[in-house]
C-alpha cells in the first residue's frame, strides 16, 4: 500500500499540471456548483451558502495516506465544524464508486463529491494533473480506485454570502482541520 502512494506522488509531480482558471482569492466570490455526490445524488452548494459556512476541501485521491488522515481528521471534529456552523464537503476526481468505497471504510460523515472532470477544481483556480488509478484492500478485497484527474490539495472556507473567506494552497492534510477551525473562530471573534 505504502508502494502504491509513493508511486501515485511521483506521477502527480512528473505530469504537467491541465489548464486551470485563475485561482480564487479571500474575498472573491464562490462560484456555485453541483455534483454528485458519495450516495450518487447531485450534491448543490447553494443549498448551504446563506445557511451555514462552507468548507471546501480538494483532495488528490481517495484512499491514499495524506487523504486518509485529512478526512479522518474532518469527520473526528465534525461536531465541533457543526457547533461553528460550518458544513464540509471534500471534492476530489475520483469516481462516484471511489467515493463510496472511502466513506464506508473511514466512516466519514460528511458529502465527498466527484469532480472527474475537474470543473469544480478549475471554477477555484485549483491545479489539475491527469488521473490516474491506485489499489487499496478493503475489507480483506483488493479494488482498484480510477480517477480521471488528480486535484491538488487546497482547502477553502465560504461564508455565507458566498465569499472566499479564508484560503490555504499549502495544505498540510494532518493539520488542516484545526487549521480551518482556528480560523472560522478567528473570524467569529
Amino acid at each position: 500500500m505504502k508502494r502504491y502512494g509513493m508511486l501515485l506522488a511521483a506521477a502527480f509531480l512528473a505530469l504537467p499540471a491541465l489548464g486551470q482558471d485563475a485561482a480564487l482569492k479571500v474575498g472573491d466570490k464562490a462560484p456555485a456548483f453541483t455534483a454528485p455526490d458519495d450516495r450518487g445524488e447531485s450534491w448543490n452548494s447553494a443549498d448551504v451558502i446563506g445557511e451555514k459556512l462552507l468548507v471546501v476541501y480538494f483532495y488528490p485521491a481517495a484512499m491514499t495516506g495524506g487523504c486518509t488522515k485529512q478526512a479522518c481528521a474532518f469527520r473526528d471534529h465534525r461536531s465541533t465544524l457543526d457547533e461553528l456552523g460550518a458544513e464540509v464537503v471534500g471534492i476530489s476526481g475520483d469516481e462516484v464508486d471511489n467515493l463510496v468505497v472511502f466513506r464506508k471504510a473511514h466512516k466519514l460523515n460528511f458529502p465527498l463529491l466527484s469532480d472527474a472532470d475537474g470543473r469544480i477544481a478549475r471554477a477555484f483556480g485549483v491545479p489539475l494533473r491527469a488521473g490516474g488509478t491506485y489499489k487499496a484492500t478493503v475489507d480483506g478485497k483488493e479494488v482498484e480506485l480510477k480517477r480521471d484527474v488528480t486535484t491538488a490539495r487546497w482547502t477553502f472556507v465560504i461564508d455565507r454570502d458566498g465569499r472566499i473567506v479564508y484560503k490555504n494552497e499549502e495544505v498540510n492534510p494532518t493539520n488542516d482541520t484545526a487549521e480551518v477551525i482556528a480560523a472560522i473562530r478567528k473570524l467569529q471573534s
